[in-house]
């Protein structure tokens, strides 16, 4: 079992040309629609969201914005994985309302840690609130890559594109939303030549340290 994972992990590389003939099946895209929900936020807040864009007219329009990269278009499903440009206490009560909704756990237990978490949201600016947001958007991303490369599903992480020009089409401040990162999926074409390509990484012990 943890060879099999290694050696996922090997195959898996950021995808530079895509299969346009071939499209992933409802039950992977739903695997990777409920590994982002049960992705680590801090305090369980999941203050991100994901867009799942199959629409190849959308992702057209977006590719210029993504400075011409095909991976955009050319991929199954183009996930944008967005984070809140407003936090406030709302989400925090909506945060231990699920909780105690869920766990059966009553308000005066909850009570202090409720009043703790706004207090850490209230001190926090707007420009820390998005930079907070943001460290968990690349958790996310972490954890999709992984699975995709468990499920055989090829992935491309992209941070190189035009917010703005996202933005504008797909009208995401409308929905308190800012988009920061891009995870094309789908299938790796045949003549990708990067596919062939031996992983390139450090040796293990100059990258880990036992600490005895």
């Amino acid at each position: 079992m943890i060879t099999d994972i290694i050696e996922r992990l090997k195959w898996r590389y950021a995808t530079k040309k895509f299969d346009q003939t071939k499209t992933l099946e409802p039950e992977q895209v739903n695997l990777l629609k409920e590994a982002f929900n049960l992705t680590a936020t801090s305090y369980g807040l999941q203050t991100l969201k994901m867009l799942v864009i199959k629409d190849k007219d959308v992702r057209n329009k977006l590719l210029e914005h993504a400075y011409g990269q095909r991976q955009v278009l050319d991929s199954s499903h183009l996930l944008v994985l967005c984070v809140q440009k407003v936090i406030g206490s709302a989400d925090v009560d909506a945060h231990f309302d699920n909780v105690s909704a869920t766990r059966s756990v009553p308000e005066t237990i909850l009570a202090p840690y409720r009043a703790s978490l706004k207090s850490v949201i209230e001190d926090m600016t707007p420009e820390q609130k998005e930079e907070w947001s943001i460290r968990q958007a690349y958790i996310a991303l972490g954890n999709l890559m992984t699975v995709c490369a468990m499920a055989r599903i090829d992935s491309c992480p992209m941070e190189g594109f035009d917010v703005q020009g996202f933005d504008e089409v797909l009208k995401l401040c409308d929905d308190n939303l800012a988009p920061v990162l891009l995870l094309p999926v789908g299938y790796r074409s045949h003549d990708d030549m990067f596919s062939g390509f031996k992983k390139v990484r450090k040796q293990l012990e100059d990258t880990v340290v036992d600490w005895q």
